[in-house]
């Protein structure tokens, strides 16, 4: 019915359809340029209008200062017979915390609940989250600004050589950094660190090394750190010679501990 009546008018007024494409035609240019407040597809806009249009999220960036620093001296002596030797450097008054033979899974979920539960500020609330799953215990006072050498080692009674085949559930050990005075804490975003040290045994003789370095803000965040930059004559950069087999690196480590 609809098409008797517009074949009827066309008879009587060839100008119907002449209207009826304009009108379609003004109708599409409408879309295409947004009259109508259509949005104009993306295929049609140039680059400039496609990069002013865009939105961009700018997060404002906070300086902050971290107070610990923790490096291993001489990594290549370091054993677990032997021994190993750190040097702290903090800006202020600290205490220094070593767990030998710490369980993964509860270092794990220690981390998790510095962010949802108790902030890590102290070497007790850590202990409360590993329900004493370590071997060994040992802590000294660090003076602020003093980069003096610490060496420590499992007692003999222990009798420990290794740390089990892989994938091992500890790790060889963990030092936290923390701030002895309360009221200092107030002057630092960071209230920790917890550095996590592979020293190599009689089954695992992977270079001792830091595996991983977490700062711990009182906000309940941790980051983890990163060597950003290397001095040229740094212990690192052996020559071929004194490498003569490549040198699994610490993801080979991680993927072979499970971890």
């Amino acid at each position: 019915m609809p098409a008797l009546f517009l074949a009827t008018l066309y008879e009587y007024s060839p100008l119907f359809y002449i209207t009826v494409v304009f009108v379609c035609f003004v109708i599409t240019s409408g879309l295409v340029l947004g009259w109508f407040g259509v949005d104009v597809p993306i295929i049609l806009r140039n680059s400039e209008e496609t990069e002013s249009a865009s939105y961009i999220y700018k997060k404002q960036m906070r300086e902050v200062t971290n107070p610990f620093g923790l490096d291993i001296v001489s990594p290549s002596t370091a054993s677990v017979k032997d021994g190993i030797a750190v040097n702290p450097n903090c800006l202020e008054d600290c205490l220094l915390t070593f767990y030998w033979g710490c369980s993964v899974k509860k270092i794990q979920e220690a981390l998790q609940r510095h962010i949802y539960c108790s902030p890590i500020q102290t070497p007790t609330v850590l202990e409360d989250s590993l329900y004493n799953e370590y071997l060994h215990k040992e802590q000294h006072n660090i003076r602020k600004q003093t980069k003096e050498e610490i060496y420590i080692q499992l007692p003999t009674d222990h009798k420990i050589e290794d740390f089990g085949p892989v994938p091992r559930t500890r790790y060889p050990l963990i030092a936290l950094l923390t701030l002895s005075d309360g009221d200092t804490r107030e002057l630092y975003d960071i209230g920790s660190m917890l550095t996590v040290i592979h020293i190599p045994d009689d089954i695992y003789r992977l270079p001792c090394r830091i595996m991983y370095q977490y700062i711990l803000t009182q906000q309940g965040l941790f980051y983890d750190l990163k060597q950003l930059f290397m001095s040229a004559n740094s212990s690192r950069s052996e020559s071929p010679r004194d490498s003569p087999s490549p040198v699994p690196s610490d993801g080979d480590f991680l993927e072979d501990a499970g971890t």
